[in-house]
C-alpha cells in the first residue's frame, strides 16, 4: 500500500509514480518495467483469480526479462507465494514477492529497502551458473522460499519466518546466497497451471470443539478436501462422533489432510494414541508443510484434475520444495 503524504489515506501503489517515492530505482543498471493488475486490490481481497492474473502477467513477459518482482500486501503474501510456486511449473527465473509493514510514503517505511533489494536479487545472475529459479519472499534482509513461509509478526519489520527450511540469502552490506538450498534448475520449459479449485474447508481443533461445528465444516456443500488443523504433532480428541464424521466424509471421496497448529516441526500420526483415529480414517499427513502451502497445493492438485490413483502420491511428494523429505538437508 502507498500512503498519500497529504491526506494520509492508504491506497494501492501507483506504479506510474513509484520512482517519485523511490528515486534510487533510477540508479539501477537494469531495464525495469512495471505492470499492474487492472484494478489493484488490498491483499485481504486476494483470491485464485488474482493469482491467475499474476501468473498471466509473468508468463506473457517471461521471455523478455531475467526476473520478476511482485509487490504484494503482507496479509496474504505467503498464500500467494505458495500458490505461484505451484502454478509456475518448471520455473527457471526468480519470482520475488515483497512489500512493507509501513506503507510507501511514510518516513520510516521498510518498503523502499525491501523493493530495492528484491529487484537486485531478481536481476542477479549467479556467477557459478547456479540460478535462483523459484518463487521467493524477500523481507527485512532475508530471502525465503515462498511456500515455506508464514506471516508471524504485525509489529516488527521482520514479518515473515520459514521455521522448517533455511533462508536462501541474507542481505547486509553484501547479499550472501545459500546456493546449497536452491531448487535445482528444471530441464523442461515453464508451464503455467491456472486451474485452482478452492472448494476446501479447514477444521481447526480447540478444547470444547462441538459435534455440530465439526459436522457443519465436514458437510460444506461441494467440499473436495478438509484440512484438519490439529494439536502438536498431529493430534485430535478421540471422540466417537469425530471418527464417524471423518469416516462419512471419506466415504464421499473427500480428501482429509492433517496439518499441525505448531509452526515448527512436522506431523507424526500415530505417535500418540489420540491420533490413531486419523490413521483409521486414512488421513494424509502434511508433514512439515505450512497451512498456506497445504491449502494452495490442494487447490493446485484438485484443480489440475490429477487422477485419484496418483493424487495421494503427488500430495506427499515435494513438488516445489514445499515439504522436507528428511534427506534434502543432509
Amino acid at each position: 500500500m502507498m500512503e498519500d503524504p497529504l491526506s494520509g489515506e492508504l491506497k494501492p501503489v501507483d506504479f506510474a509514480a513509484i520512482r517519485d517515492y523511490i528515486p534510487e530505482l533510477n540508479r539501477f543498471k537494469l531495464h525495469l518495467a512495471w505492470r499492474s493488475l487492472s484494478v489493484p486490490i488490498d491483499s485481504s481481497n486476494c483470491k485464485p483469480q488474482t493469482w491467475r492474473q499474476i501468473v498471466e502477467l509473468i508468463s506473457s513477459n517471461y521471455d523478455d526479462y531475467d526476473g520478476f518482482v511482485v509487490l504484494h500486501g503482507t496479509d496474504t503474501m505467503s498464500f500467494t507465494a505458495s500458490a505461484l510456486s505451484f502454478m509456475l511449473e518448471n520455473l527457471t527465473k526468480p519470482v520475488i514477492l515483497t512489500g512493507s509493514q509501513l506503507p510507501l510514503g511514510r518516513l520510516r517505511t521498510d518498503g523502499k529497502e525491501n523493493l530495492i533489494t528484491a529487484i537486485e536479487i531478481a536481476g542477479t545472475r549467479q556467477e557459478d551458473g547456479r540460478s535462483l529459479n523459484e518463487v521467493c519472499i524477500f523481507f527485512e534482509d532475508q530471502l525465503f522460499r515462498g511456500n515455506r513461509t508464514f506471516k508471524y509478526n504485525t509489529e516488527d519489520f521482520d514479518a515473515f519466518d520459514s521455521p522448517n527450511y533455511p533462508n536462501l540469502a541474507n542481505a547486509g552490506i553484501h547479499i550472501h546466497y545459500k546456493k546449497q538450498y536452491f531448487l535445482p534448475k528444471p530441464s523442461q520449459s515453464m508451464v503455467v497451471r491456472k486451474n485452482m479449485d478452492s472448494n476446501l474447508a479447514v477444521l481447526t481443533f480447540f478444547p470444547g470443539i462441538t459435534q455440530n461445528y465439526a459436522e457443519s465444516v465436514a458437510e460444506t456443500p461441494g467440499v473436495r478436501a478438509i484440512i484438519l488443523h490439529t494439536y502438536g504433532s498431529g493430534n485430535v480428541p478421540d471422540f466417537d462422533w469425530l471418527e464417524r464424521i471423518l469416516m462419512a466424509a471419506k466415504s464421499k471421496g473427500v480428501i482429509l489432510v492433517n496439518v499441525s497448529q505448531c509452526k515448527q516441526g512436522f506431523v507424526e500420526q500415530g505417535r500418540y494414541a489420540t491420533s490413531a483415529v486419523l490413521s483409521r480414517c486414512k488421513v494424509w499427513s502434511a508433514g512439515d508443510m505450512t497451512l498456506e502451502a497445504t491449502i494452495t497445493k490442494l487447490m493446485y492438485l484438485i484443480g489440475a484434475q490429477v487422477p485419484p490413483e496418483t493424487l495421494e502420491f503427488a500430495f506427499h511428494d515435494s513438488l516445489r520444495g514445499e515439504r522436507t523429505t528428511f534427506t534434502s538437508l543432509v
